[in-house]
This record gives structure tokens, sequence and C-alpha cells, in this order.
């Protein structure tokens, strides 16, 4: 089953409405973009039937709560007020003496507690009841969403809204919640919207094109990062190769004026070195078709803008020319639209590329196009694609850090 891209702003281009996704397909994508730890019972997720995005969610948390169930849910120290017959902690007496809790033989006292009732259980909580009442979800998935919020009786309850994302803090022995924080994150932002004349919140039917523009993104890197590590995958700042006096800050410290230049980092770049060659492969991610009919020729036409920014990314890194660099264009493929329009340029000595990738395909047939990307430009082969149908290596705390870094609750 595959559904449109829906756009929640007006003043989006109706051309985002194009995009053909797989219902699966998306549970790829989030499991290369968010490092979900395919394995550990998460793997059946391929055999469970979804009917449609909420069902997706549903089936993650489902599964991936039942398997952080079984190593233990996260318990931290949480601040405590409450009012007690013997001491505990540090008395409170301006609040025992406004509570009158003296005259009852009482004492309000502040103390730390270890406990489960910690930011990330009450966000998972809050989104798998929200999925429950508001979302369409099978049967199956409901029950296994009851069954799991059944383990968090101590965990308070809070409104989705109300969850700080930021104040969550990650290490070592929490690390397993994070890409479970993400996909929490992913609904609470990209499916709720609050009905003005009642104040209720309902759940769109698919996710906005906002975040599915992270998430394609997101997976095209986490792809090459996990099939071809040797390419280094990672987004590259870097700066204009501009006048002298435009600083890194765009601040001219001889004068008073400010130069302002927008900074420019990379949806991915790949470097290869080998083979008495050096080869640099940019790609920026562009969830949309690649091309636009045109008004005055009647036609379809490349979108300069994109154009143009392929084309400032690939020149300013070739500046110094250590590296043979080139520039690809990677857009979400519409139906209908067929591989006629694809196109290949060299441009002011550098490659430019617009290709097209069928995220509404069979799985497979995805990674080919990933992999054929690979082979065209640097000439080599990639890790076996059923890798990502194997748990995800332990994580060091560089990686964790990494992590926290790059997806972990991160704006979109």
């Amino acid at each position: 089953m595959s559904r449109k891209i829906a756009s929640n702003s007006k003043d989006q281009d109706e051309d985002y409405n194009r995009i053909k996704v797989k219902i699966r397909n998306i549970y790829y994508m989030l499991s290369y973009a968010y490092r979900i730890p395919l394995g550990s019972g998460l793997d059946n997720l391929s055999k469970i039937k979804l009917k449609n995005i909420h069902d997706l969610f549903a089936a993650l948390l489902a599964q991936g709560v039942g398997v952080q169930i079984k190593r233990g849910l996260h318990r931290d120290y949480v601040e405590r007020e409450e009012e007690l017959a013997g001491v505990r902690g540090q008395i409170r007496v301006g609040e025992t003496i406004k509570q009158l809790s003296h005259i009852k033989g009482k004492l309000v006292c502040a103390f730390d507690e270890f406990c489960v009732d910690t930011p990330h259980n009450q966000a998972l909580k809050s989104v798998m009841n929200l999925l429950l009442r508001r979302g369409d979800v099978e049967a199956t998935n409901k029950d296994s969403l009851r069954k799991r919020l059944l383990f968090f009786d101590e965990v308070s309850d809070i409104l989705p809204t109300s969850i700080n994302w930021d104040a969550m803090k990650f290490h070592r022995n929490n690390a397993s919640y994070i890409w479970l924080m993400n996909i929490c994150r992913l609904v609470v932002e990209g499916l709720i919207h609050t009905e003005k004349e009642k104040g209720t919140h309902k759940l769109h039917k698919w996710l906005p094109y906002t975040e599915m523009k992270t998430i394609y993104e997101k997976f095209v890197l986490g792809y090459y990062k996990t099939h071809y590590p040797s390419l280094n995958a990672f987004p590259d700042p870097f700066e204009w190769k501009a006048n002298p006096k435009a600083t890194k800050s765009g601040i001219d410290k001889n004068k008073k004026n400010t130069v302002r230049l927008p900074s420019m980092i990379t949806d991915i770049t790949l470097k290869y070195e080998g083979n008495n060659k050096k080869e640099k492969l940019i790609i920026d991610t562009k969830f949309r078709p690649k091309t636009k009919i045109s008004h005055i020729y009647h036609d379809n036409i490349y979108i300069r803008e994109h154009l143009f920014q392929i084309f400032a990314y690939v020149k300013n890194d070739d500046e110094e020319g250590k590296w043979n660099v080139s520039g690809l264009l990677l857009y979400a493929k519409a139906p209908g639209e067929d591989n006629s329009s694809d196109a290949d340029f060299r441009l002011c000595d550098n490659n430019i590329s617009l290709k097209t990738l069928d995220l509404n395909k069979k799985w497979r047939k995805i990674n080919k196009q990933l992999d054929k990307i690979i082979k065209r430009w640097l000439g080599i082969e990639g890790t076996d694609v059923d890798e990502i149908n194997k748990e995800w290596p332990g994580l060091t705390e560089e990686e964790v850090k990494r992590l926290i870094g790059h997806h972990v609750i991160s704006g979109t």
C-alpha cells in the first residue's frame, strides 16, 4: 500500500503531492535514518500488515517498547515533594506550615527517588496513548500497545504537546531509547493537528512534506554510512570562496559593515581515495519530482534553483583542486515520471547529474538504485544489503555522542 505525500502548507508546490511511497518502505527508510536496531524481534515488522502510517508507528513502538521492557525500562533519580509521616530527604518548612501538615503530625519533604517516571518513559506512554485514542490503528497493534502500557502504571500521564524533547539526556545506559524518542517526536510534530472549534487533537493521515523531506535525506545518508563505510558519508559544511573580508562569521573586522553570506552544508558528501584517484561526490536530496511544468514553454523543465545550489556546492568545494568533485541531485520519483528526464552535464570542468529514486518500488530495487549511483560515480561495491536485517552493533561512547548530535531530537 502506498500514499501520496500530503502538504500542510498552502505555499508548498503541488508537485510535492505527486510523490508516492510504500508504507513498508517508510519503515526501511526510518531504519536507516534513525538507526533502528533491527533484530531482537524488530525484524518481525516486515511480516506485520500495515494499513497506514498510524499502523506503522504503532507497530514500531509496540515492538521497540516490548524489547525495552525485557531489557528493563529506563530509571533515573526524579525529584519528589510529598507529605510524609516521617523524615525523608530535606524538610520543606515553609510548605509544611503553608499546608498545615504539622497539625496532622506530618512533614512536607523533598527527596530524590530512583524510579521509572522519567521524561523518556513519559513520552513513550503519552505517544502510545495518543495512537490508541486518536490513531487509525489495526486491532492487533492496538492490543500490543495496551499490553505494553501495563508496564507504565508508575509513569505519569502528560500531554504529547507538553513533552520537552530538548531536555532529554542520553548516555550509554539509555542509548536504546534514542530511536524510540525520534519516532515519538515524529508522531507528535508530524501528525498532530488541533481542531480550532473543539480544541481537540487529531492525527493527520500522512506525514507532512517537511518531515518526509528530512527522513528522505537522513535515509540516503544512513544507507551510505551502513553499506559504504569506507566513503565516510557525512553532511559537509564549508565556506564560500569569497573575498577575504567576508570572514567565517560574516563580519568584516576592518570595517563596521557586516558581510552576510548564507551558510553552505551539503546533505551528503562521499569521498573515495584509491586506484590513483581522489573522487568526491556531493549529493543533494530533493523530496519532489525533478522537473516542473513551465508556464512559458508548456513543457517540463529542470528547476534552476536546484541546479544553482549544487553548482555552488561543487565549485566552492573544488576551488583547491585536490579532489575530482562531482554533484548529484537525487530526486524522489513521481508516478508517470520516466528516467528519460535523467541528465548528466559537464559544467565548468565538473560533472553534474540529475537522477530519480523510485520509493514506490520493492525495497530490493531501491537498494539497487542506490548501489548503482556509487558504482557509476566511484566504481566500488558496497556491503550486503541484508545487513539491514541484522542488529546494529553495540554503541561506543563516541557513537552515542554522534547519534545525539545528528539524529536524536533534532529539529527538522
